[in-house]
């Protein structure tokens, strides 16, 4: 049985952590670099431990400074949570080598479902629609303008280890093509260390629609319905919904069959997500896994009352699933906005400080997962997420009233942030309307004037 876990991660996603750890009686390592000397989750764990300077590439994705703090500490189980390290193959590796349980997926999936060409051809092969595109990484400019003749214009380059819309470029012609592709090639070789792409058709204003998978290690695959992640900037969501004001009762069913096979095909175990996008039409498309936690967690946990942090933590401990598809009840709605420390007046510059005052907002229908509160300096080396507001009610007219309420309740002074932004989204006739796509964000900021985000 898991008694102790380390927690590999920080803010917002690692206090979650250790709430769900202390209601399942088991106890905490945070790991925190010293820029995170304040944060909550290294003030509420169990113990902590320091493992390197304020930088990303001296602490968190630090594995063997992690590794060292589990086994100084005798932990049985690593907690990656998102980001950082949660998505590397070789970490799963190294924590399976030390005889620690890292709950996530075992390592083989990892690799398989963070190529993006492999993890396309596998679900594929089991029967899952796909993007038309390249089978696999294009090997030279020659080959890739082929395939985008191929499959016709407009097309979009990937890049084969890309995350977070970088090394991806969309090209319209010939001409735009081979300037799209160098520059797609040299982001992601800055990014991820690998320059290798391929080529899909780009669907244009689609719907970014992923589904929530559980999975244990006895064979038992679950879905847990669908987030509707449409609302983005730069490929970075910003407001996650479910269920999706788009789908119909039997596409959801169908959307939701497909996950359950892509997860089964990739001999998955633990919690997970695959990832579509859906056109006008109502024809969807895998596009990718995250083999971890998301950011977005909150609002599948809000609409089933599943806690899925406690999941993870179960089946990583070897128990089954102790419900079936069929247990599995959609009785609310629910909403979450990320809260990001950004000026949305000044192109979402970043705005890293002090908090003077916080003041979050509650009531019936209400959550906010943060690690800030008054007096905490808000580093500039990580992700400008600070928190996740995330409402919920009966229906998505009275999460909507909820969101636009607490976000006018949600007081944080001394930077700048995205709740006014949120706010003015909330208000939003085509958003209300649920007609949001994934070009919503550009054409809204296009016809909203700035000072409605200040």
């Amino acid at each position: 049985m898991i008694q102790k876990v380390l927690i590999a991660n920080r803010g917002e996603i690692a206090l979650r952590i250790v709430r769900a750890c202390r209601e399942l009686g088991i106890k905490t390592l945070a790991v925190y670099s010293e820029a995170d000397v304040q944060s909550l989750h290294v003030q509420l764990a169990d113990e902590a431990i320091c493992i390197g300077g304020p930088k990303s590439a001296d602490s968190y994705l630090r594995a063997d400074r992690i590794i060292s703090a589990a086994e100084i500490a005798d932990v049985d189980a690593i907690h990656p949570g998102y980001g950082f390290l949660s998505e590397n193959a070789k970490f799963a590796e190294q924590c399976e080598s030390c005889n620690i349980k890292f709950i996530g997926p075992k390592s083989k999936s990892i690799r398989m479902m963070g190529d993006k060409a492999i993890a396309k051809d596998t679900v594929r092969k089991a029967g899952v629609p796909t993007v038309p595109g390249s089978d696999g990484p294009v090997e030279s400019e020659g080959e890739a303008v082929k395939v985008a003749r191929k499959i016709g214009y407009p097309v979009i380059i990937k890049a084969v280890a890309g995350g977070g819309g970088r090394g991806m470029r969309i090209a319209h012609n010939d001409v735009s093509f081979a300037k799209e592709y160098h520059v797609a090639r040299n982001e992601a070789e800055k990014a991820f260390g690998n320059g290798a792409v391929y080529v899909e058709k780009y669907i244009e204003k689609p719907r970014h629609i992923e589904f929530q998978i559980l999975a244990d290690g006895h064979g038992k695959v679950l879905h847990l319905g669908e987030r509707d992640c449409s609302v983005q900037r730069r490929h970075q969501k910003l407001i996650e919904e479910s269920p999706s004001p788009f789908l119909t009762p039997g596409l959801r069913k169908a959307m939701g069959k497909a996950a359950v096979k892509a997860a089964s095909a990739a001999d998955y175990e633990n919690a997970g997500t695959i990832e579509f996008l859906v056109d006008a039409k109502g024809n969807f498309y895998f596009i990718e896994m995250n083999t971890r936690i998301q950011v977005e967690h909150p609002v599948t946990e809000e609409c089933t009352g599943i806690d899925l942090i406690k999941q993870q933590l179960r089946i990583a401990d070897g128990l089954k699933l102790d419900f079936d598809q069929g247990d599995i009840k959609f009785d609310r709605h629910a909403i979450e906005c990320r809260i990001n420390a950004e000026d949305p007046a000044r192109n979402f510059t970043p705005s890293p400080g002090t908090i003077g005052l916080y003041y979050s907002p509650g009531g019936n229908g209400v959550r906010v997962d943060s690690h800030v509160y008054s007096g905490y300096t808000i580093p500039p080396y990580y992700d400008s997420m600070i928190g996740k507001l995330i409402t919920y009610g009966p229906n998505r007219k009275a999460a909507l009233d909820r969101m636009y309420r607490s976000l006018s309740e949600y007081l944080i002074r001394g930077i700048k942030t995205t709740i006014p932004l949120h706010k003015a989204i909330m208000s939003d006739p085509v958003f209300i309307e649920g007609k949001a796509t994934t070009a919503y964000m550009e054409e809204f900021m296009a016809r909203t004037p700035t000072d409605l985000f200040t």
